[in-house]
């Protein structure tokens, strides 16, 4: 499931964010989180993960994930690996081809997550920087996503992805993964869809509609059928 979650943070929060991430920044050479196939393919800067801007930014990302509800509609989160920050400048400017490692080691809390969901929560907008889509490859095509600041894209963490070559400005964001109550990307997507129709219901005919009420009732026993809690 490919998904645009719009004012994940607000205007205010990038602002935020922005001064937490400038100049000052404790930077260092991305590929130090790399796994082996990355590592010949990733030239970025990222976040040192111990410094006080990090620990401040991953509260303030979570506290925006906890308040969405269609975050949590989308992604049924079971674990979320701690948010991480990078920039694609000058030099250190792309991420090749490459599909994101299948468990991973979140330091905060020391956890293992399996990664089910893959999420990009953009910081810089599409006017401060050239080039640095993020290019999602599917069975029939390859998306091209370059968002607001503040919104989020999530997509399936199977995919080969990549970041393209930044060729003026920085771009900024967090990203990160979600180990998914419900494994299955498709079994999700069913939820996701019923769930938005079942919004759309709860507007037009109101919470005690009898249809209303069985299929929230649906829902619920799917979601019990296929959650790992």
């Amino acid at each position: 499931m490919f998904l645009h979650l719009k004012n994940i943070l607000t205007p205010e929060e990038v602002q935020t964010a922005r001064a937490l991430l400038g100049a000052d920044a404790p930077w260092i050479d991305g590929r130090s989180s790399a796994g082996g196939q990355a590592l010949t393919q990733k030239r970025n800067e990222q976040l040192a993960q111990d410094s006080a801007p990090s620990h401040e930014l991953r509260a303030l990302v979570l506290a925006a994930l906890q308040r969405d509800a269609l975050f949590f509609s989308a992604a049924l989160p079971k674990k979320i690996f701690n948010p991480l920050f990078n920039r694609y400048s000058g030099e250190s400017n792309f991420y090749g081809a490459h599909v994101d490692g299948a468990v991973l080691r979140s330091k905060a809390p020391e956890q293992w997550v399996r990664s089910d969901i893959s999420c990009t929560l953009f910081l810089a907008g599409p006017e401060e920087y050239e080039g640095g889509e993020l290019r999602i490859q599917d069975a029939h095509s390859e998306r091209h996503v370059k968002l607001p600041a503040g919104d989020m894209v999530l997509y399936p963490s199977s995919t080969v992805h990549q970041v393209a070559p930044v060729t003026r400005g920085a771009r900024i964001a967090s990203f990160f993964w979600i180990e998914s109550m419900v494994r299955s990307t498709e079994q999700r997507l069913l939820l996701w869809n019923m769930d938005m129709d079942l919004l759309k219901l709860r507007s037009r005919d109101g919470e005690n509609d009898p249809a209303v009420v069985g299929l929230t009732g649906t829902y619920h026993n799917l979601l019990r059928m296929w959650a790992d809690a």
